[in-house]
């Protein structure tokens, strides 16, 4: 909660904005990223079963990763992982 006397004009400055990539939508407004590389993986105990994760790298500028099934991202992105069949 700010109190009204706490805020002040806004001055314009051609740094704050930002320069946006040509962003490509599907028709159900999601946006599909590309993965850039595999940072880690390990194996996690699931329902009884061995799954193998990769931490996958969705925007080097900002770190952006998220941990995926490695199977699932080996269909989906077979360049990631050269040489391993």
């Amino acid at each position: 909660v700010f109190h009204v006397s706490q805020l002040r004009k806004y001055v314009a400055d051609p740094s704050h904005v930002l320069e946006l990539e040509d962003v490509q939508l599907r028709p159900d407004r999601t946006l599909e990223m590309q993965s850039v590389c595999i940072e880690d993986s390990r194996t996690r105990l699931y329902k009884g079963k061995d799954v193998r994760l990769v931490k996958v790298v969705w925007d080097a500028k900002t770190g952006d990763s998220t941990w995926e099934v490695a199977e699932a991202m080996k269909e989906l992105y077979p360049q990631l992982f050269p040489g391993k069949s």
